[in-house]
């Protein structure tokens, strides 16, 4: 897995760019719509790199079959509810 710290600069280095680039073109409706897309993307890549780190964290269920993807999503329904 790739660090958190890696990720999060990774997103932000192609928002900087692409805000850079409106900024010289004078695009100031498409800087506030990439500022906006930014706050709302690292705050979902934030949600998702928690769930990550959380399952990592978890030591593994014993195995009783892999169970329907209904079954899989009410395990981790449950699982993110104990944080």
């Amino acid at each position: 897995m790739r660090p958190r710290e890696q990720i999060l600069g990774n997103l932000d280095t192609v928002y900087r760019d692409s805000y850079a680039t409106a900024k010289a073109e004078g695009q100031t409706r498409r800087m506030e719509e990439l500022d906006a897309a930014y706050q709302r993307d690292q705050l979902m890549m934030e949600v998702f790199l928690d769930v990550r780190d959380l399952l990592a964290a978890r030591p593994a269920a014993p195995s009783q079959g892999t169970g329907s993807a209904l079954q899989q999503l009410d395990a981790l329904r449950r699982i993110t509810k104990l944080r």
